[in-house]
């Protein structure tokens, strides 16, 4: 008889043989308590938090805890239904409301989760007479959404605009085409260049989806993201973001000036077959959205963050995945695996939580410890954060 758990045997040895070295496993992290956007409680220890995507700090917010607690006494815990169904409340429209209004957009639609919405935009869109022109760096939900829709994928190098020119020019023109972009990519931090991608891609008949995920709430003058900052985010046709980043909680979202936009949510399956975000969470998403309209500020300090600790891990020594800083993450190249948890758990021990990544997630074949930095990152915290690094790079001998 055949063994289904056959096919992940290389992946349990490689763990167990990891664990063995007496390296804690860096993917099973319990916080014990969170203090606030950038401290939490972990093994013990009070640590700085620099792996959580909390780009703009907003999960402790105080208008934002107490929308969530009014909306939890006025309307229960969940809704119990789709969207389609008993599951719009007015928070479901208020928060599409908030958006439409950050964005500057005809349409949004709020779906339970951001991977859910890459999925569900991405299959309906698309099926199996149509094309996908992706990124070969993209986020797993990106290619789910492929799979789903069982659409014609179409793979390019990174970030290269010539790869994507010669693979639109080879499809046939008759056919319907999606090009889906990501304005930062979660790996190295690095962001799309977007204006150059928009206009081949327009040329070519295309539609274009970009994922904005990593850059809503500070990237672009009023934080709607590369689109914004390219200048081309009136030419493309559905941008796709998260809550469970800069909007501080979670769920996720597609806004769209498309004529059209509004069928989608009676033939998009991840939205209709899902239960709706509860109400707590739609009323915290819709006032955080509100409030990053007005964060300029915010945005300025998470930019200077961003750029001194990439700026003083390079001074260090360290190899990053970005020559300069593009975005609220930097990249931290580890030699292999093994030294890449021995570096996680040196800088844990020390107070510091970041993220270990590894093949196949990463490109390349690469062992990132991945930073993500917050808008309530004090200075002092950085400096601290720079001790850390530089401390445990020489007590594992990577510097």
């Amino acid at each position: 008889m055949t063994d289904l758990f056959s096919k992940f045997d290389a992946l349990i040895g490689e763990r167990e043989a990891l664990l063995s070295t007496g390296v804690r496993d860096p993917f099973s992290l319990v916080m014990e308590s969170v203090k606030s956007p950038t401290v939490a409680m972990c093994n013990g220890k009070e640590t700085i938090l620099l792996g959580t995507y909390n780009y703009m700090g907003m999960t402790f917010d105080d208008d934002v805890l107490e929308a969530g607690k009014q909306a939890l006494d006025n309307f229960g815990s969940g809704t119990t239904g789709s969207r389609v169904l008993n599951g719009t409340y007015a928070g479901h429209r208020e928060c599409e409301e908030a958006l439409k209004e950050f964005y500057r957009m005809d349409h949004a639609m709020v779906f339970s989760t951001g991977y859910q919405a890459n999925l569900g935009i991405i299959s309906t869109m698309a099926g199996k007479d149509d094309y996908i022109i992706l990124d070969i760096d993209s986020h797993a939900s990106i290619y789910d959404g492929c799979a789903l829709g069982n659409a014609q994928i179409v793979a390019f190098r990174h970030n290269d605009v010539e790869a994507l020119e010669k693979r639109l020019k080879r499809l046939p023109p008759e056919a319907g085409k999606l090009v889906v972009l990501e304005g930062v990519y979660s790996m190295l931090g690095d962001i799309a260049p977007l204006k150059e991608m928009v206009a081949v891609s327009k040329a070519a008949g295309a539609m274009v989806l970009v994922d904005e995920a990593h850059s809503m709430g500070f990237i672009g003058e009023h934080g709607r993201g590369v689109a914004e900052a390219a200048g081309v985010i009136d030419d493309v046709d559905f941008i796709i973001g998260t809550f469970s980043k800069s909007v501080g909680t979670v769920g996720g979202f597609c806004v769209s000036n498309h004529p059209k936009f509004e069928v989608l949510r009676l033939v998009c399956r991840p939205y209709v077959f899902t239960a709706s975000l509860p109400p707590s969470v739609v009323a915290t998403a819709a006032t955080s959205i509100r409030k990053l309209m007005h964060a300029g500020n915010k945005r300025a300090h998470l930019w200077e963050n961003s750029k001194r600790l990439h700026q003083g891990l390079r001074d260090l020594g360290f190899a990053l995945g970005t020559p300069e800083a593009q975005s609220g993450i930097i990249a931290v190249i580890m030699p292999d695996m093994l030294k890449g948890a021995q570096m996680w758990q040196a800088l844990l021990e020390r107070g510091l939580y970041v993220n270990l990544a590894r093949p196949p997630a990463t490109p390349a074949g690469m062992t990132l410890l991945r930073c993500s930095l917050c808008a309530e990152h004090s200075s002092e915290q950085v400096t601290q954060i720079l001790g850390i690094f530089e401390a445990a790079g020489k007590e594992v001998g990577i510097l």
